[in-house]
């Protein structure tokens, strides 16, 4: 994914400093970074803005990790924490499945015990 953007200003609708205080922070797999944020996390802005929230990504030692952080009042704190973690579970099951589809084709590709 390259190098993170740094945070460079406050949304007007998170109050200061009393939203920035207890933030909710979760990990998100670094390759899932593209999928729900955007090449170059260029959808951020339009999350925050939607969602009354202002995230920050922060990179973690383990490059397969990446810190999201969300700040704001704690119903969009929540409800923007919800949103990744939806999307993160949802490529989850669907590479599962994919994997699943993988097997079952794998399987079938193998010779009868017969034919040898």
């Amino acid at each position: 994914m390259g190098t993170l953007p740094e945070r460079r200003n406050i949304p007007p609708w998170v109050k200061v400093p009393e939203d920035l205080k207890d933030p909710e922070v979760f990990q998100v797999h670094t390759r899932l970074l593209e999928a729900m944020f955007g090449q170059d996390v260029c959808r951020i802005p339009y999350i925050e803005q939607v969602s009354k929230a202002m995230l920050e990504l922060k990179a973690l030692e383990s490059p397969d990790f990446t810190e999201v952080v969300v700040y704001g009042s704690c119903i969009y704190k929540l409800r923007t924490k919800w949103m990744p973690q939806s999307m993160a579970e949802w490529h989850r099951q669907r590479q599962e499945r994919g994997m699943l589809k993988l097997e079952e084709a794998m399987n079938a590709l193998e010779l009868s015990p017969w034919i040898k």
